[in-house]
């Protein structure tokens, strides 16, 4: 699972059917310490997550065909959750 903020949403009038009924979000993954850690990517969105959102992402083709229960769904990332807070331990320097 990857912890990611959303930086912007994808808009596609001709798309592969099995992505018609889904958002597409372009999410930025970010290390421990809040900062960009890789590439952009293109996840789907099951969670109604907005643009500045921070969130949690799937990144496995077969757990997103389990999400989505569809078997020929085009996909590799899903966005499945909405980050509210991250705790850390105490004692622990961030």
């Amino acid at each position: 699972m990857i912890l990611a903020r959303v930086t912007g949403s994808v808009t596609s009038a001709d798309k592969d059917p099995e992505l018609a009924a889904y958002k597409l979000l372009v999410v930025q993954p970010l290390g421990l310490d809040d900062e960009p850690d890789g590439d952009e990517l293109i996840a789907i969105d099951r969670v109604d997550a907005g643009v500045g959102d921070h969130v949690l992402v799937v990144k496995e083709g077969n757990a997103a065909r389990q999400i989505t229960g569809r078997d020929r769904v085009p996909l590799q990332a899903v966005v499945v959750g909405v980050v509210d807070h991250v705790d850390w331990l105490a004692g622990e320097e961030r």
